[in-house]
């Protein structure tokens, strides 16, 4: 592959002729890049709390992307000439390599921005630069739309899917038939912005987001392609910054029923977005983190009664908005609409079903406590 060509391949701008042979090394790039790509050391102030080199920094989230994909064996990792290399297991197809590149070319075009931001003063000094590493990136069933990662999957787990935001979706599509163990493959994550932070920061986080921007676009362009030509991966945006996004970066290219009567894209929305000509399903929903702000008592002045009945109605939102995701997903090409519907009626307000998931899941009681408090749910 020539210079100009292994370029175009490493930002993403074409795929053909972007083929490394499972057997032979993938450059991933120099030893400073690739560490700022990787945000090396992931954990580290006067003494890590996780101590690993960036070759097992490296391997580490690449064999989470390998697993998540389905794919056996363990990467191999060396530094050498001032690069780094990767060698895959036998396992793994001969064009994998290419995905890995083209998110890294992405990861490029965000790492530049927030370089930038720094320079502009808009960088805070406990944010810290996180891709979202590890996803599935070949053999996922659909896309999520998310705000920013909490720094504790970067600093702690070192596993962008270990949070309790992403552990709460999992268990509601668990609930919706997919099964534990592929859950991961549901929740390939594109983030606004690429920025491990405290839970409690996401307003300040906005001024990013014009930056991310391109990044993100292009993420979604790669990440909701399905092999198939046209087709598309289903995505799910979660939370009003993210619905907000959709409708202010793509315009005309977002279509949603209220669009033309100025509506704002909500919770349960189903929407189609034009990317490149293919038409990616999105279905608006509650951010995964929002029942535990919707069901506090301390909301509305201690009273809990008033803090079930709200937490009631987004556990049911959530209840169809994962059950949309798993039905598309593993159906992608199903009617967007009909699999709404179905979910609503699997799922129907004030129904007992979705009382008792929210007694349990939220306020922690047996399933024989849960029944007996929504006999008369509503």
């Amino acid at each position: 592959m020539n210079k100009v060509k292994g370029i175009l391949c490493l930002l993403g701008l074409v795929s053909s002729g972007c083929i490394w042979s499972s057997s032979s090394d993938l450059v991933l790039g120099s030893i400073p890049g690739v560490s700022q790509l990787y945000s090396y050391p992931n954990n580290c102030t006067e003494i890590c709390y996780q101590p690993m080199s960036l070759e097992q920094t490296v391997a580490h989230y690449l064999n989470q992307s390998l697993q998540r994909d389905g794919y056996a064996g363990q990467v191999k990792v060396r530094l050498e000439d001032g690069q780094v290399k990767v060698q895959f297991p036998d396992a793994v197809p001969a064009d994998y390599g290419t995905r890995v590149m083209a998110f890294l070319g992405m990861g490029q075009s965000a790492l530049t921005a927030a370089q930038q931001l720094n320079e502009a003063h808009v960088w805070a000094y406990n944010w810290r630069f996180f891709l979202p590493h590890g996803m599935a990136l070949e053999n996922h069933h659909s896309v999520q739309l998310l705000h920013f990662p909490p720094d504790d999957s970067l600093m702690q787990a070192q596993d962008y899917l270990k949070s309790k935001t992403t552990d709460r979706w999992a268990a509601l599509l668990t609930l919706n038939g997919v099964p534990a163990e592929q859950t991961p493959a549901y929740q390939t994550i594109i983030d606004l912005a690429p920025v491990a932070a405290p839970a409690n920061v996401g307003s300040k986080l906005a001024p990013t987001y014009v930056a991310f921007t391109p990044y993100v676009k292009g993420m979604i362009q790669q990440w909701s392609q399905m092999p198939q030509d046209g087709q598309s991966y289903p995505m799910v945006a979660f939370g009003q910054p993210v619905r907000q996004w959709l409708v202010q970066s793509y315009g005309q290219q977002f279509q949603y029923a209220g669009a033309a009567k100025g509506k704002a894209f909500a919770t349960l929305d189903l929407g189609a977005l034009d990317v490149g000509g293919r038409q990616v399903a999105v279905l608006g929903a509650n951010h995964p983190s929002q029942i535990w702000y919707a069901a506090d008592p301390d909301e509305y002045g201690g009273d809990s009664t008033k803090a079930d009945k709200i937490g009631i109605q987004v556990m049911g939102q959530d209840l169809v908005a994962s059950c949309w995701q798993a039905g598309m997903g593993a159906k992608p090409g199903s009617d967007p609409a009909t699999q709404l519907q179905q979910c609503q009626q699997r799922w129907p307000v004030g129904s007992a079903a979705v009382c008792e998931q929210f007694y349990q899941s939220i306020r922690q009681l047996n399933p024989s406590e849960a029944a007996e408090r929504c006999q008369a749910p509503g």
